[in-house]
């Protein structure tokens, strides 16, 4: 049987928990309570079974005996280690729910605490970065006021009877000594254990293994948040004899190939501006949509047109997104629309053999019972809180917590879904952390880089770009990426509160924290460095130019450019700034590559575009055409290739293969076309570039080396003016495109893309070339020295 036993009170919790025990080597699968309440049983043995008793929303007294019931079953008493799930602002029906073990003569330790989104728990009060959870607004869409102590929540009426170990006990030592001499009791006993880092909650499962999660001949069953489930399963995946075990275990639980692909369904159960920016992103994928009014829910065959189109749709293969046509919804009848959608969805799937994406513990599970479906192995992790799984008949099944999640949730859920089908994505949208962090009520924590590995990681000074665009929300969406954050060390250079309003907007639960130097800087999950420089007003408006803006980018990158030249960051990483704010702020420079020039007193540099497909320097940029032309000479075009050559060296690339454009159709046509230019300005460069042994060809027309370059025969392409060299890089690779400055004594790249105004605050901004160009920036940057 399952070593592990978990109970979670919705199904988003459930897939998180399960897959944070994945992420660690250890099989899981998840299990759904069946239509009578009952739970149903593992199919195949498993390191770790997980159970979602769907009792979040339930009255106290239906959840309480769920629990009881999930406890009393086979593979919870089977178990040698039970795991109860609850969500980090303790929402739901958590007094209940650990009445159930004490019911049952358990005893139950509770470690709330989930450092990585400083939610602590500190003399047995909840608090989120500092603040008491009850003088929080975190609690404004529940129909109760939040808890101000724990255990008034856990026993109201007698809540001295809740024994609470502090961090001085907590961290004393001897834990596991007071710990037991607490629970050797004649009686079921609850205790509530302080935490505010992951080395308490560390602490507190070492006690409990130490202890054998027994006492006083008693079962002890550990209540916490996603954060300590990481730590348990961290702490069990480690154990010598379980990793014996692992791969008789894994073998059945282990993800079959999907070879055939299949239509897919997704039903977006929230009509928040999150969960519809994400659904934007899914209909200009092709998606169709489906949108039902929730007044006519209950109305005898009123969706029977959309049904009618959903299914034809379905059957064709088209993929289909079903929705709430209404903005808001009525509290008092959402138990009756969500059960109407979840209807609506399970008869839209009937022998259509659709795979599923569902946002909503209680929308997913109302889908998962519709269909049903009962047990599902958890497979990848796009996103906080993003769990992409596998139903035990072969259905694909992404899950979300509703409004939780950038405009790219969903998106990245379905090339998911593309790539476990073996048919590859479209660019995959992948901006935040593949390993899910405790955010929504579901949330896990990350694993941190060693302090001698990180200490070897570049500083990277990423610059906030105009306050008015989308740079603060695509720069909180890289910064957090934990790919980024095993490559470099990003400190923002910007303003705080903007960049916790794009947080915000995003639904993303970051620390933004602002730091006086970078050698301040504190790198940990969820947490984001800032170097304030303050200089925007908080009411400052998204999308509209401001003189106020420019100057601010312009601070930010002259900041950033006296850190590089001091030695103190080896990269710079901007976003992007809008030329007309910056004009109007005083500041006359056509862009961030002659800015920068001037800050760093270089006075030739390049502009290289690259994206995944696709790499292209430019000779000129920001002038116009007879001016390119006029300015292009032999000397400029072999110190533009080498310049190239000299990038894709550091980047990874040994011999890179260079084509160089000409100017003409046809390069010239041999004199037809033109004055001559290839001849007089292009060729004697590529000739002196090719005597210092650099491969490079040219010029070549410009059509024919493009189409040469995106088939892969070529690594870069010299283009002669800007419009030659971006509109090809825009149209193969704009999402993960970056300018990278080429030429500047420290590295400095940037998206390929302008600030967005028609888009920026609507939680829709592509962060993909964000992504992208703090990668490059860390590849291609200078290590810091490191004391050893």
């Amino acid at each position: 049987m399952a070593s592990v036993f978990v109970q979670a009170d919705d199904f988003s919790g459930a897939a998180e928990v399960g897959y944070c025990f994945v992420q660690h080597g250890l099989s899981a699968q998840v299990l759904l309570g069946t239509d009578d309440g009952g739970a149903a049983l593992p199919r195949f043995v498993t390191d770790v079974v997980v159970i979602d008793t769907h009792s979040r929303g339930l009255s106290e007294a239906a959840a309480e005996a769920l629990v009881a019931e999930a406890f009393s079953s086979p593979p919870a008493s089977a178990a040698q280690v039970a795991f109860k799930k609850i969500d980090s602002l303790w929402r739901g029906n958590v007094r209940a729910e650990v009445a159930a073990l004490t019911g049952l003569g358990f005893h139950t330790v509770v470690a709330g605490a989930l450092p990585q989104l400083r939610r602590s728990v500190r003399d047995g009060q909840p608090f989120v970065a500092g603040t008491p959870l009850a003088q929080t607004d975190l609690w404004q869409a529940e129909l109760t006021a939040p808890p101000a102590d724990i255990p008034s929540l856990l026993r109201s009426e007698e809540p001295a009877s809740v024994q609470t170990l502090g961090l001085t006990e907590v961290r004393s030592g001897s834990f596991p000594q007071k710990l037991g001499g607490v629970l050797e009791s004649d009686r079921p006993t609850v205790v509530v254990a302080d935490g505010e880092t992951v080395q308490d909650l560390e602490d507190i499962v070492d006690a409990l293994r130490e202890l054998g999660f027994t006492a006083g001949g008693r079962r002890i069953v550990l209540v916490g948040t996603g954060g300590t489930a990481d730590v348990l399963a961290q702490r069990l995946a480690s154990e010598p004899a379980r990793n014996a075990q692992r791969g008789a275990r894994t073998q059945a639980a282990s993800a079959e190939p999907q070879w055939a692909a299949r239509p897919v369904l997704a039903v977006v159960g929230s009509a928040s501006g999150t969960a519809q920016a994400q659904l934007a992103q899914l209909a200009a994928r092709g998606f169709t949509l489906v949108r039902l009014h929730p007044h006519y829910t209950g109305a005898i065959g009123a969706y029977e047109p959309q049904l009618a189109g959903a299914r034809q749709a379905l059957a064709k293969g088209t993929n289909v997104a079903v929705t709430l046509a209404a903005g808001k919804v009525d509290p008092a009848r959402a138990a009756s629309i969500i059960r109407a959608l979840s209807q609506f969805a399970a008869e839209a799937a009937k022998g259509a053999d659709a795979d599923l994406i569902l946002t909503g513990g209680e929308t997913a599970r109302e889908v998962l019972d519709a269909v049903g479906l009962q047990r599902l192995v958890p497979l990848a992790a796009v996103q906080h809180g993003a769990v992409l799984s596998r139903a035990d008949d072969g259905t694909l099944v992404g899950t979300k917590p509703g409004s939780f999640g950038d405009g790219l949730a969903l998106l990245q859920l379905y090339d998911e879904i593309r790539e476990q089908r073996g048919r590859s994505a479209q660019a995959p949208a992948n901006t935040l952390p593949s390993k899910p962090s405790e955010r929504s009520g579901a949330e896990m924590t990350t694993v941190a880089t060693s302090k001698t590995e990180q200490n070897a990681l570049p500083y990277v000074a990423v610059t906030m770009g105009d306050g008015a665009g989308v740079g603060p929300e695509v720069v909180v969406a890289a910064v957090l990426d934990p790919k980024i954050n095993a490559e470099c060390r990003p400190v923002v250079v910007g303003d705080a509160l903007r960049l916790r309003q794009a947080a915000d907007i995003l639904g993303i639960h970051a620390e933004i924290q602002p730091v006086a130097t970078v050698q301040d800087a504190v790198f940990t999950p969820g947490r984001v460095n800032v170097i304030d420089l303050a200089l925007l007003p908080e009411d400052l408006a998204w999308g509209e130019l401001s003189p106020v803006a420019g100057h601010a980018a312009y601070e930010y990158i002259r900041v950033a450019s006296e850190l590089a030249m001091a030695g103190t960051v080896q990269a710079i990483c901007t976003a992007p700034l809008n030329k007309e704010a910056l004009h109007a702020a005083g500041h006359i420079f056509p862009g961030h590559t002659e800015l920068l020039a001037q800050l760093t007193g270089t006075e030739e540099v390049s502009m290289m575009l690259s994206t995944p497909k696709i790499k292209v320097i430019h000779v000129t940029t920001h002038i116009g055409l007879m001016d390119a032309i006029r300015k292009i000479n032999p000397d400029l075009v072999e110190r533009t290739i080498r310049r190239g050559h000299e990038a894709l060296i550091r980047a990874g690339i040994p011999q890179p293969k260079i084509g160089v454009c000409a100017i003409n159709p046809h390069a010239g046509e041999n004199g037809l076309f033109g004055q001559g230019e290839e001849a007089e300005k292009i060729a004697p460069g590529v000739k002196a570039a090719q005597a210092e042994g650099i491969d490079v060809t040219g010029p070549l027309p410009a059509d024919t080396l493009f189409f040469l370059a995106g088939r892969g025969d070529y690594d870069l392409v010299v283009a002669m003016y800007h419009d030659q060299g971006h509109g090809p890089v825009k149209v193969l690779g704009i999402e993960a495109g970056v300018n990278i400055t080429v030429g500047l004594p420290v590295i400095r790249t940037s998206v390929d893309h302008g600030t967005a105004f028609d888009i920026a605050g609507k939680a829709i901004a592509d962060s993909r070339s964000m992504v992208e160009a703090l990668h490059q920036a860390a590849e291609m940057a200078t290590r810091p020295s490191v004391a050893v």
